[in-house]
């Protein structure tokens, strides 16, 4: 019950943030695409300020902690590589945010106007997730059953 309530409260949290910042709205999304027209900034400000407190917390957790007060462990990348379907998911992603004007955190607060281009948008995305999803678990069967490495201790921390 903790956990869901931590969720619930941390995405409620991020919905007022994204709706007071209008990052809900596409017509901020399309201005900020609009290099050679009438730019919109205010998106690069906002994911300025998400980037800095992220970092800042980041390095703050990792060298007081060692494990999340709740949980077993940090689930960090494994990988740091770029590869083809990196770039073509990225682009892919990049094109439909573009066309739509919402990335998915904004899509699924803009739900709540219950407009039909936020649920078109949220609807592709899900089939998009869905069809990746997939795709990915064909590719990457792990042999012989074999499961996902457990969360692990960030090494250095103090407890």
């Amino acid at each position: 019950m903790r956990d869901v309530v931590i969720g619930v409260g941390s995405g409620a949290l991020f919905g007022v943030g994204l709706g007071i910042s209008g990052m809900t709205l596409p017509s901020k999304v399309a201005g900020f695409l609009d290099f050679f027209g009438a730019w919109e900034p205010s998106l690069a400000f906002v994911m300025a300020g998400a980037v800095i407190v992220h970092a800042i917390a980041y390095r703050v957790i990792v060298r007081s902690r060692s494990e999340p007060i709740w949980g077993e462990g940090f689930r960090l990348p494994a990988r740091a590589d770029i590869d083809v379907s990196l770039v073509a998911g990225a682009a892919i992603f990049g094109v439909g945010w573009g066309l739509g004007g919402y990335c998915p955190g904004p899509a699924l607060v803009s739900l709540a106007t219950l407009g039909a281009p936020a649920l078109v948008f949220v609807l592709a995305m899900t089939a998009g997730m869905l069809v990746q999803n997939a795709q990915a678990d064909r590719a990457s069967r792990p042999p012989n059953g074999a499961s996902d490495p457990p969360p692990r201790k960030l090494e250095g921390a103090s407890t």
